[in-house]
């Protein structure tokens, strides 16, 4: 009870000092609410989706390597600005990655025979499609019989009475205490340790208004745990940790897209710009592999980088050419350090290491780090669409300037990253379209000399059949800071590979998908201490014997090289200057069943199972789950009970969880324990949403600890809590 009562007088704290620093912000609001219901503009919420089920779909094997957020934001984007099937086009259908090149087609076919859809419904009539793939576009698309083009009202004024409009507050908590919030310890040289300054509170606010094809207005705002809601100028603190706003237009005359504020882009094969939101390799083994030309789009994540801040608009020079100019000054996290040369009579220059990406400003050393760098981007992208829309090529250039120079420290693999203070990089991409068959290729140079090449293509074979191929090269010191072209590895340097992909459905009812990929490292990596060159496979079986029930099975196998680890050397090595290299075969394994009792209640069953063989170490893992959702109406239960144990690091298990709307949640099961999870969403009106989220894992493994650093909980056990509420204006 002590602790509950100690819980809650921080939350009031924390809320105390949240509203004192976003007064300014909370004053906007409030007249923006206002405005909102004067105006008596009609609201209609669109369903929830459950995204959890349709990003397994595409993903092979969950793993740490992925930026969920990114990939979850990107998704709820195109739900909540769904695609007018009436005003669309070839990218933009493929952008949901549901559709094949043939369903793609068609559709459009049908549209150029018959006239703009009447009602959703008419998408039965189109050849190609049937019930489950209009299913599964449901929610990322609708049908407009008129458009923002007869509302004639400002700006503000279309705004303001927008029903597709929403304010999202959330609450989170870690329930045990972490080391960074305890007393500090009094060091041998008398100093006291680090702590985090903060409270163990997260908390997160996000308002956004669209309209389809004519605006979007938003911001998003958070505190991370262990960061202060302070006003501090001189570290770089301005109430709440992190803010991004942004104002994106579209179609304002030959301006057919505008940006101010934070904004991604996306071009080509995303070898020089990606917008985030880039699978790759997975279960969906042909709509996922080629990138599409979706330009600019506003910024409402939460990631403190990976993303520009500034102005930027395509502008229509004619029917086939487009020009996309952008500029962004952003300051990022980095840690600046002095460097004297004698030989230079004492010349100090600054300099850091690396630009730090964790968003984390906790303990004083993240606070000094906040935004110590300037970095300043600018480019162009000049776009050409041919009349029937069957090809697409374009050139991009771009340049950015850090205001203190990167000097990574020596080490054996990184002697051809990027060092300097600035960079650019020239690049030409093109898509084709013929029949069937979509064609892509980009090719670019950065400043370095090095070049990296991605091309390929996804196709209808048959009725039944479908294929991909994709083949890249990306040289050693190819440097791109902002690209995301398919790849094994999560940048687009040192590597070469060749992948293919298959999709067989015979019927409605059974669907085989398989890929293949070849992969090659010409220099050394992180953990590899030589070149070295790998593959991976998988393949998957689903059922769906009928409508709501879908069961599936699915392998995966990967080779890669990997250092021996010094506690597994023999007394022969033990006299070698590196570490020797092994090949590392890693295995993992899915058992799935998705199904319903009746229209209220839902049931996941998950058995998943993982091994890892390297030199003279092999250890195994798995994860039974099992989930059952009920929906009541204005009540949805879900919860989910979770056995794990699991041997070694490399058999962590990964899963997604039910989780908030706009949030994510994909623990790593690791160890030995048990985990459950309950989430309870309420509706009581069309206009207020509520959540409340608990998830506890408990460790049965003997452990006395969980995690480690400021972040260690004392225990075997470790739960948190979540609570959102959402407003629609």
């Amino acid at each position: 009870m002590k602790q509950i009562y100690f819980l809650l007088f921080s939350w009031v704290i924390d809320f105390f000092y949240f509203l004192r620093g976003m007064k300014t912000l909370f004053i906007f609001i409030g007249a923006l609410t206002f405005l909102s219901f004067s105006v008596g503009a009609q609201n209609y919420p669109r369903p929830d989706i459950d995204i959890e089920s349709f990003i397994e779909e595409l993903f092979a094997v969950q793993d740490e390597d992925l930026e969920y957020e990114d990939i979850y934001e990107a998704m709820f984007q195109l739900y909540r600005n769904p695609i007018d099937l009436n005003r669309t086009d070839r990218e933009e259908l493929r952008s949901f990655f549901v559709l094949s090149e043939k369903q793609i087609n068609s559709l459009l076919n049908y549209l150029d025979k018959n006239g703009k859809l009447l009602t959703i419904y008419e998408l039965q009539a189109v050849p190609e499609f049937d019930l489950f793939t209009i299913e599964r576009m449901l929610p990322f698309v609708t049908v407009r019989d008129s458009g923002f083009e007869g509302d004639t009202r400002p700006l503000f004024r279309r705004i303001i009475s927008e029903p597709n409009n929403y304010l999202i507050v959330r609450h989170e908590r870690i329930m045990e205490e972490q080391r960074g919030f305890t007393a500090p310890d009094t060091l041998s040289d008398g100093r006291l340790s680090s702590r985090f300054l903060g409270s163990p509170n997260k908390i997160y606010s996000r308002f956004r208004t669209s309209h389809v094809r004519d605006f979007s207005f938003g911001f998003t705002t958070e505190k991370d745990p262990g960061e202060q809601i302070i006003w501090d100028p001189e570290t770089n603190r301005y109430g709440m940790d992190f803010y991004s706003i942004h104002l994106y237009l579209e179609n304002k005359g030959r301006f057919k897209k505008i940006a101010l504020g934070d904004y991604q882009l996306q071009f080509g094969q995303s070898l020089l710009l990606g917008a985030g939101f880039n699978i790759g390799k997975g279960a969906e083994t042909i709509n996922t592999v080629r990138r599409n030309n979706l330009g600019i789009r506003p910024y409402t994540s939460v990631l403190e980088t990976g993303f520009f801040r500034g102005a930027a608009f395509t502008y229509e020079l004619d029917e086939r050419w487009d020009l996309t100019t952008f500029y962004s000054n952003l300051n990022q996290d980095g840690r600046i350090q002095e460097r004297q040369d004698s030989l230079e009579f004492g010349i100090v220059d600054d300099f850091i290491t690396a630009i730090q990406i964790t968003g984390f400003h906790r303990t004083p050393a993240e606070i000094e780090a906040k935004n110590a760098i300037n970095e300043q981007t600018a480019g162009a992208n000049l776009l050409y669409t041919s009349k029937e829309g069957s090809f697409q090529g374009g050139f991009t250039a771009m340049g950015t300037q850090f205001s203190t120079p990167i000097q990574r420290t020596p080490n054996n693999f990184n002697q051809y990253e990027f060092n300097g203070s600035q960079n650019y990089n020239l690049g030409a991409f093109f898509n084709y379209n013929w029949q069937n068959f979509a064609f892509f290729g980009e090719g670019a140079i950065s400043q370095s000399g090095g070049k990296g090449a991605i091309a390929g293509f996804a196709a209808n074979m048959s009725r039944y059949l479908e294929m991909s191929m994709v083949l890249r090269s990306y040289d050693r010191d190819f440097h791109t800071f902002y690209g995301l072209a398919f790849g094994e590895g999560t940048r687009n340097i040192n590597e070469q590979g060749a992948y293919f992909g298959v999709k067989f459905s015979p019927n409605r009812q059974w669907t085989l998908t398989a890929y293949y990929d070849r992969f090659r490292f010409p220099w050394l990596r992180f953990r590899i201490n030589e070149p070295s060159s790998g593959f991976e496979y998988l393949s998957r079986l689903s059922y769906r014997p009928k409508r709501g029930m879908i069961i599936f099975a699915q392998f995966r196998q990967e080779n890669k090289a990997l250092n021996v680890s010094q506690s597994d050397l023999t007394e022969e090595d033990m006299d070698l200057f590196f570490l020797p290299v092994a090949e590392g075969i890693r295995r993992n394994w899915i058992v799935n069943t998705d199904y319903g009792v009746g229209r209220r209640v839902t049931f996941k069953s998950r058995v998943q199972g993982s091994s890892f063989d390297h030199y003279q170490t092999f250890n195994t893992g798995y994860a039974i789950m099992q989930d059952a959702n009920v929906d009541f109406g204005k009540v949805r239960i879900s919860t989910r009970l979770a056995l794990f144990d699991t041997e070694g690091f490399q058999n962590r298990q990964y899963a997604f969880e039910k989780d908030v709307l706009y949030a994510f949640s994909v623990p790593a099961y690791n160890g030995q324990g048990v985990r459950n999870m309950f989430l309870i969403q309420w509706k009581p009106t069309k206009k207020y949403h509520f959540w409340f989220r608990y998830a506890r894992t408990r460790y049965t493994d003997g452990r006395e600890a969980i995690g480690t650093g400021l972040q260690t909980i004392e225990g075997s056990s470790r739960s948190d809590i979540k609570v959102q509420t959402r407003i629609r204006f």
